[in-house]
């Protein structure tokens, strides 16, 4: 059993630390450049008034709900998560569980506002067609994906973050990780403890 920790946290270190920052354009990024870009259109979208909106399947779903609260509460950045059961089911049930997160999209964003789309695979369609909303409304779009470098949503965004390991737990530990560092790193450019 310890072998089998050690072995976990030793693959997180290497998850974390292998993560591929790019840009819209799919240049890369630094890790570092990737959180600035990623707080600077988190604050310009809230300063006008704007909503960071955070959408996610299964594990990702429990992050983007944690991640809005925190960016809420320990940020100051007014976030939302689309991800209530009612909605989910009615969505599901008249358009297709494919559009559930596109069709919030739709009802909910406004032209500066900010998706944070979250998918360890980076293909899931309801994923991907919240994006395509997203960018239609002309909001910006930060994505985290894992696994194949060649996923889907990994080039969709203005910053993207990519976490190449194949297992689940890794990638979802280290979306957690990164995105919660852009929160952090706000509390700690206004002093604000959390």
């Amino acid at each position: 059993m310890q072998h089998r920790t050690t072995s976990f946290f030793e693959g997180l270190g290497e998850a974390i630390r292998t993560v591929a920052c790019t840009d819209a354009a799919g240049a890369e990024m630094t890790r570092e450049a990737a959180y600035d870009a990623t707080l600077a259109r988190a604050l310009e979208t809230t300063s006008r008034g704007g909503h960071i909106f955070f959408i996610g399947n299964g594990g990702s779903a429990g992050i983007a709900s944690h991640m809005a609260n925190d960016f809420s509460k320990n940020g100051a950045m007014p976030a939302l998560c689309f991800n209530d059961g009612a909605a989910l089911t009615c969505l599901g049930n008249d358009f297709g569980f494919e559009h559930v997160f596109a069709k919030q999209m739709e009802f909910h964003a406004r032209r500066g506002d900010l998706l944070v789309a979250i998918s360890s695979s980076g293909n899931s369609a309801n994923i991907l067609l919240a994006v395509e909303a997203a960018r239609k409304i002309g909001c910006g779009v930060v994505t985290m994906s894992g696994f194949s470098a060649e996923n889907k949503l990994r080039r969709l965004g203005d910053v993207n973050f990519h976490v190449g390991v194949k297992d689940y737990g890794l990638v979802e530990v280290a979306h957690t990780a990164l995105i919660h560092a852009v929160v952090d790193l706000k509390m700690s450019l206004t002093g604000v403890a959390g």
